[in-house]
Formats: C-alpha cells, structure tokens, sequence
C-alpha cells in the first residue's frame, strides 16, 4: 500500500484544495492530510486562519477520497509527523513553502526517503486562498466566518 502525506492549512475548502489532493490521491493508495495547528499557520502566516483546526479538520475528513487526515505536531520538530507516517510519497502544493526549504536534508538526517513531488496548481488566479477569500468576503462575513481572535 502507497502512503501519500500532503500538508496544508486547508481554511475555507475550495476547488484548488480539491484538485491538490485529488492530484495526491493519484500517486499512492492511502491519502493522508496533515492539518497545520492554528499557532503554526499564525505563526507561517501572521495571522489565525478563520476556520479553527478543529473546523479544518472535520471538513477535510468528510473528503471521500481522503483516507486520514490528522492534526500537525506542536512540538518543535514539525518534521515528526513525517517519522510517524512513513510516507512512500509526500505531495507539495505549488506555492507551499513553509517547512520545504529544508525538507530534504531533514528526511535524509532521520533515514526516510519518500518520494517528493511538486504539484501543478489549478487556476491559482481564481482559487489561491486569500485571493478566495478577499473576493468572497460578503459569504465569509454572512457565515460569522472572518477573522477568528484568539
């Protein structure tokens, strides 16, 4: 069985999301997400995403062709999570930077060595999250969904 281990914030699911990880799916029999904790995703992006980790959870576990999804590490070593999986492949969005830079070198230090790709993105003009949500701010604001304090 080929496990695929894909990262990512995942707040306000939109069809972007969803061909990244029907893309993923592609290259491996078991899909298995990894949620970024909301203190990571402040602190890679400045600011709380509006759905809770919780949220982002639930929603990307009802994916019927996600097999697992599972909340990131709050230790120090996000990389962890990857000794945990044993993933045969990890599946990197198009833009996804945080943790990547030195990926390679730390998967090599604790002796795993999955295959990594680069996924293509998919309309990212109309799709990429915080173009998605600044242009979809009066749904957002209706839902009670902007800007989460914390």
């Amino acid at each position: 069985m080929r496990k695929v281990l894909v990262f990512g914030t995942f707040d306000i699911l939109h069809p972007g999301h969803e061909y990244f990880l029907k893309q993923a799916k592609k290259h491996g029999d078991e899909l298995i997400v990894v949620i970024a904790r909301d203190l990571t995703v402040k602190q890679v992006k400045k600011e709380f995403p509006v759905n809770n980790e919780q949220e982002r959870l639930g929603a990307v576990k009802k994916l019927d062709y996600v097999n697992n999804a599972i909340l990131g590490s709050l230790s120090k070593d996000k990389y962890r999570i990857i000794e945990e999986v044993r993933p045969d492949v990890i599946c990197l969005g198009y833009d996804q930077e945080a943790f990547v830079s030195g990926l390679e070198a730390k998967l090599q230090e604790k002796g795993l060595k999955p295959e990594i790709i680069r996924l293509d993105a998919y309309k990212p003009e109309k799709y990429k999250s915080s173009y998605y949500k600044s242009n979809h701010y009066e749904y957002y604001k209706k839902a009670k969904l902007i800007k989460r304090k914390e």
